[in-house]
């Protein structure tokens, strides 16, 4: 299912839900990325200043893909006001 994400919190909390479903640790997340831990902490709390290799780097373990799409018109709803 395409989910939107419009800030790094966003994106960072579509991470976290990844990895948990995935029923992957953090550290093991690092692993199958070749990324630190501390780094994939940041990036699923949000903080901004992220490499996109980085991201395509989780991407690919997650076996996710980013999508480009026109925006919305609407407001997104944040991913921790849906569950």
């Amino acid at each position: 299912m395409a989910q939107i994400a419009r800030s790094s919190k966003q994106l960072g909390n579509l991470i976290q839900r990844a990895r948990r479903q995935k029923g992957l640790t953090q550290t093991e997340l690092a692993g199958l990325s070749g990324l630190r831990q501390e780094l994939i902490s940041k990036i699923e709390g949000g903080k901004d200043g992220t490499k996109l290799s980085s991201i395509y780097a989780l991407f690919a373990a997650l076996d996710l893909e980013l999508l480009v799409d026109n925006r919305s018109r609407g407001p997104a709803a944040g991913i921790e006001d849906i569950f």
